[in-house]
């Protein structure tokens, strides 16, 4: 990896802090497909995966965990400010769920794109499936710790329909890093 300038290195840490705040924000929000209700953070989520590869790949991946952790704890900082403010009981589980399922998904990715871009000419396939696992790796471990509804009548249905609204945003994402060097 090229050594630069590091300069605005915070502004992208920043955007992905604020981008997985603003998806905790949309955990309230939700619409219905085919009788399943979704949230709206489902949109967020692969660009977060998108704005940490890009991380790596303009600075390197040291740079690309820090901005992973200092999100992380942005986001359980955000999650654990607002339920004190609307008087919410805490749900460590959530919390404690979700920047597992964030942290961990988010390493695979991070290294699978670094062996990707660095071993492959044919590339764009391979981080559009890097991001689909990641994603299955995200909903897999948040289901396991905190939401533990793996039994429920539509929770199949609602994975599904997630990960292919998902996978659409991946296929543009996935375009835009062919443009962009």
């Amino acid at each position: 990896m090229k050594k630069k300038n590091n300069d605005d290195l915070w502004i992208y840490i920043s955007i992905l802090s604020a981008l997985m705040i603003f998806a905790e924000a949309l955990k309230s929000c939700i619409f219905r497909v085919a009788y399943v209700d979704l949230t709206y953070s489902i949109f967020l989520l692969p660009v977060s995966f998108f704005l940490v590869n890009y991380i790596a790949r303009k600075y390197d991946y040291r740079k690309a965990i820090a901005a992973i952790a200092i999100s992380s704890v942005m986001f359980a900082s955000f999650s654990g400010i607002m339920s004190f403010v609307f008087v919410e009981k805490l749900m460590i589980s959530s919390i404690i769920g979700e920047i597992c399922a964030y942290v961990i998904s988010q390493l695979i990715s991070l290294f699978l794109y670094l062996y990707i871009i660095s071993n492959h000419k044919t590339k764009y396939a391979l981080i559009l499936l890097n991001y689909i696992f990641a994603l299955v790796i995200f909903y897999m471990i948040y289901t396991l710790i905190y939401l533990n509804m793996i039994s429920v009548d539509t929770y199949w249905l609602g994975y599904f329909i997630t990960l292919v609204i998902q996978l659409v945003i991946c296929i543009f994402l996935t375009l835009l890093e062919k443009k962009i060097k």
